[in-house]
């Protein structure tokens, strides 16, 4: 068993449109907490890897290729490996929970 003390928890450096920091790394996932700020840039490219969201804090909006969808506290978000995907119009600084699987930069 392992807690992860840090996951969920907003910190972005001071001026950073973003941050990620990943928590754990197994050989089936990995996991880390993205942040957002109010008016922050998300920055994220494409993954050759599923993503599921665990919306920590925050209010936004998640624009996929096919579909978007308003989240905050509470909302759990799976995105299929090669879908374009991007959190835009940040209105509240933004804590999500991160599942890669496989892990990140791992996929094929």
């Amino acid at each position: 068993m392992q807690v992860v003390r840090a996951a969920g928890i907003f910190a972005v450096p001071e001026g950073a449109p973003n941050q990620y920091r990943e928590h754990l790394r197994t050989p089936d996932l990995s996991m880390g907490t993205y942040c957002i700020p109010v008016g922050g840039k998300d920055g994220q490219g494409l993954h050759t890897e599923a993503e599921t969201y665990l919306v920590q804090r925050g209010r936004a909006r998640l624009v996929g290729e096919f579909d978007e969808v308003v989240v905050g506290p509470g909302s759990v978000i799976h995105i299929e490996a090669g879908e374009h995907h991007r959190f835009v119009d940040v209105t509240e600084d933004l804590s999500v929970i991160v599942v890669f699987t496989p892990p990140e930069g791992t996929g094929p």
